[in-house]
């Protein structure tokens, strides 16, 4: 029995201000696109099972487009697998916040597959030959026990995982996610299919992380970062055997790369000599930088080096790419140690003395807490906007 597990379509997704022909936003149509690929090799590849693990939507509320092709795909889907299960969960960015707004992901049970939101739910098909544990986001979890009257026990479920993209905390509302190794029981369960988080993770035997169909994280970075540390190709999703255990992660070709460039360090550079090496970095891009996703690190550079730099070789690069970051970072003040009169200490260490000192409530750990402080200092830090000369 062959499982095809997709996760985090984030359709309706929408970045930057460039638009296509038809006058939809480019990365929507990016997104769009990379599911209709999905779908297209799912079909070719006739698994008796298609499992999404949640997030099929960017918004709650997406929009026109987005509805109307997620409605068209999916129903390719059902047409072409006429005999196969097919079951949605629901993810957070699904869920409504309020019960009586509805879910527009249940449109699609109008086209014969299951849709499971609200509150966990066991399903069962094959005449009983297959069970599934479908637990949306933000459900009151149910013990994940499987059924042991089945011959196949598969578990859907969408959330973060402890200790899974801590690191860069791509996704989640906590670093340390939700959702323990313990509690999950993988070695209990046939597969187990995770949704939520943003790369192709192996988290124990037979229990994956899908990853999204594209970057669509608030770090998009972070994703490439983590990719490129585990060895990831890119984007798609996952065929697994129930029967002989066979997995492989199938990658789905994407409309454009998102490039980091190596970062520059501009500390004692002159305008001219940075404005060089950020052409240089450019230059240096493998395939070039036209209609791709692009960011430049250039750290420590004061404020006056910045406005003399050669921005219309910059507004040149923003021109070609989809979108270019000049990611330009100050210098981090120095601090003294004894608190020297006059001298301040950096935003780090002045928010890590907050936390140390403040009253905490009884039962928190306060080295979590602190380490949790500093992962979001640094997760703004990466996020900052560019700093250019056109500031005032």
């Amino acid at each position: 029995m062959k499982i095809a597990h997709l996760s985090d379509l984030h359709l309706g997704l929408r970045q930057y201000q460039r638009q296509t022909q038809t006058g939809i936003n480019q990365r929507e149509a990016d997104v769009a696109n990379a599911f209709r690929r999905a779908v297209d090799r799912i079909i070719e590849l006739q698994p008796d099972v298609v499992l999404i693990g949640g997030d099929i939507f960017h918004a709650v509320r997406p929009g026109n487009t987005a509805i109307l092709h997620a409605y068209w795909q999916f129903s390719k889907l059902a047409q072409m697998l006429p005999n196969a299960v097919i079951i949605i969960v629901e993810g957070n960015h699904d869920r409504p916040r309020t019960k009586e707004a509805g879910n527009i992901i249940r449109l699609f049970s109008s086209l014969g597959i299951t849709v499971v939101d609200t509150d966990a739910k066991r399903l069962s098909f094959r005449d009983g030959e297959l069970s599934v544990l479908v637990v949306p986001a933000l459900c009151k979890r149910p013990r994940l026990d499987p059924d042991p009257a089945a011959r196949y026990n598969v578990l859907l479920i969408h959330g973060l995982l402890e200790g899974v993209g801590r690191r860069y905390g791509t996704l989640g509302d906590r670093p340390d996610g939700d959702i323990t190794l313990s509690e999950l029981m993988p070695e209990k369960w046939d597969y187990v299919a995770l949704g939520h988080y943003h790369v192709y993770q192996r988290v124990a035997p037979a229990a994956y992380y899908s990853g999204s169909i594209e970057y669509s994280s608030t770090n998009i970075w972070g994703e490439v970062d983590e990719q490129n540390e585990k060895g990831v190709p890119g984007k798609g999703f996952i065929l697994h055997d129930l029967a002989s255990g066979a997995h492989r992660f199938e990658q789905i070709p994407l409309a454009r790369r998102v490039v980091d460039l190596p970062s520059i360090q501009g500390g004692g550079l002159t305008a001219t000599a940075l404005s060089d090496a950020i052409c240089s970095r450019v230059d240096a891009c493998d395939g070039g930088i036209d209609d791709r996703v692009v960011r430049l690190v250039v750290s420590d550079v004061p404020r006056h080096i910045l406005r003399d730099l050669d921005h219309r070789k910059i507004r040149e690069f923003k021109r070609r790419a989809l979108h270019f970051l000049l990611d330009a970072r100050r210098p981090q003040p120095v601090r003294i140690e004894g608190g020297a009169p006059g001298r301040r200490a950096s935003l780090t260490d002045t928010v890590r003395l907050m936390l140390e000192k403040r009253e905490i409530t009884p039962g928190i750990d306060r080295k979590t807490l602190v380490d949790l402080g500093l992962h979001y200092l640094n997760e703004a830090d990466r996020l900052a906007p560019a700093i250019t000369g056109d500031e005032t």
